[in-house]
């Protein structure tokens, strides 16, 4: 009985996280015309699914999220690391407002910022291109790969860094040999921030692609709706199929994203 209140508890806290996503499980596997109804349905079908990659090419459009999701995170992760090595490890001056200033920069709201870039999207020639997504969603990304890589580079003990030296590695070879596998955990934590980022990120997204061949996951969703319907079963089984993805990469790389928030994210 001590411990009845701590499995109520629990069992709400995973109700609340898990629910939803049973919900549009449910919802996905409805017959038509029964979404709306309460309950379990009388029998399930994967018509939903079949009509999501029959008609609208869903799986163009995963492949379309997948393409700039991972070519943003290794964008990120790239210059991220030897910015937030440089920060954590050099004689970088000023490095705190650096620092700051890139976190100054992540707080526009997209909506005050989605219009300047439009114009520089579209003066470019990267509208309707894979780079014209990347590109702005690196940008944004960035600051916090800093701060969460930093906070990883600064927590490793320095005299790693001076063995290294000592043995003749440059500064380079420091941080490609000795440190960089080290922040492993950081750099997973931060991979998977970012590829979320990326994959549910949606206003630019609209705006910076007209084609429906270059639409993202939540663009082609959005605009799943039709004049006098809305294909909730479609839509449900859309949520599902996205989500699963990161569902998969959260589960596998669960102990290191646990290790790269504690030791990182949080200490520093």
């Amino acid at each position: 009985m001590k411990r009845l209140p701590l499995f109520l508890a629990l069992t709400a806290a995973f109700t609340f996280c898990v629910g939803p996503f049973l919900w549009q499980v449910m919802t996905s596997l409805r017959p038509e015309g029964e979404q709306t109804r309460l309950g379990f349905p009388e029998h399930l079908t994967l018509q939903a699914y079949r009509q999501l990659f029959d008609e609208h090419a869903f799986a163009r459009v995963l492949a379309t999220s997948f393409a700039v999701a991972t070519l943003t995170t290794l964008l990120c992760l790239v210059v991220g690391s030897l910015a937030a090595f440089a920060l954590a490890r050099l004689p970088v001056p000023a490095r705190g407002a650096l620092l700051a200033a890139a976190l100054g920069a992540s707080m526009f709201p997209p909506i005050a910022t989605v219009g300047p870039l439009f114009l520089a999207v579209r003066a470019l020639g990267l509208r309707d291109h894979l780079a014209g997504l990347v590109v702005p969603y690196t940008t944004f990304a960035l600051p916090l790969t800093l701060w969460v890589l930093t906070a990883h580079f600064r927590e490793l003990p320095i005299e790693l860094y001076r063995a290294a030296k000592i043995d003749g590695c440059t500064s380079f070879g420091a941080f490609r040999r000795v440190l960089l596998p080290l922040a492993a955990p950081g750099l997973v934590t931060t991979a998977l921030l970012v590829f979320i980022f990326s994959w549910n990120e949606f206003l630019y997204a609209l705006t910076f692609t007209s084609a429906p061949e270059h639409r993202t996951v939540p663009v082609a969703i959005a605009l799943f709706s039709s004049g006098h319907s809305e294909p909730w079963a479609q839509i449900a089984a859309a949520s599902v199929v996205v989500t699963l993805p990161l569902v998969v990469l959260t589960l596998l790389f669960q102990r290191r994203l646990v290790a790269g928030l504690t030791a990182g994210a949080v200490k520093g």
